[in-house]
């Protein structure tokens, strides 16, 4: 067999390709992980030069979107707190999604993520005053889905004092990676949500009251 023949024939895997491998889904996690950072840092600007707080209601994420923007130095001055409700249940109770809504539906729809988001502003709220701003994620990560809707659902819903949205997408990859995907698809809404502020002057988070957050700084 000439050396050209050999060349074109199948390759063996070797020990380096293996590790390479098992570990390109960690090297995925980590650049989601780092342009997550990044997102995150944007949102807690935003946030701040409104003066504005932000409380997040997380179901798959599991207090990714929080641990996102903790992360940010000085992200106390604009993020209150969150809850994790991974149980259908918790939707209700702590967060005030309607029961009858979650027996129809089951907890990935968009009208549970736009009730996690609303409900989570109350539920975090400080000194009485509720958050300005909520955020939710509800989908399923897989590998399987528990009430066949397709892996990657995800249902993303804000809350602001100019109105609220939902963000509803299908993500693909592992459970890690829709994980974190929807990680970076919450706060990419939470961004777009953030335009110009339409508060009248002298209401609560409006132009007038820039100083709220630091107020309310508990931790830095």
């Amino acid at each position: 067999m000439s050396a050209a023949a050999e060349a074109d024939g199948p390759v063996a895997a070797g020990p380096s390709d293996d590790a390479a491998a098992r570990d390109a889904p960690a090297l995925e996690d980590a650049a989601l992980d780092a342009a997550a950072l990044e997102d995150a840092a944007t949102l807690v600007g935003l946030l701040r030069a409104r003066g504005w707080m932000l409380a997040a209601a997380e179901s798959l994420t599991g207090g990714l979107v929080a641990s996102a923007i903790v992360d940010v130095p000085g992200a106390s001055a604009a993020f209150g707190g969150g809850i994790v409700a991974y149980a259908t249940s918790l939707k209700a109770s702590l967060l005030g999604v309607d029961r009858g809504l979650l027996d129809v539906h089951g907890a990935v729809h968009p009208e549970v993520a736009r009730q996690m988001a609303e409900g989570v502003r109350v539920a975090c709220a400080v000194d009485g005053r509720p958050a300005d701003v909520g955020v939710s994620t509800t989908g399923i990560a897989g590998p399987d889905s528990p009430d066949g809707q397709p892996v990657g659902t995800v249902h993303i819903g804000i809350a602001t004092p100019d109105g609220g949205s939902i963000h509803s997408l299908v993500l693909a990859g592992t459970r890690s990676q829709i994980r974190r995907a929807a990680v970076r698809a919450a706060l990419g809404a939470l961004r777009e949500a953030l335009g110009p502020s339409t508060a009248p002057a002298g209401s609560p988070g409006g132009a007038a009251d820039p100083d709220r957050a630091e107020r309310e700084r508990g931790n830095s």
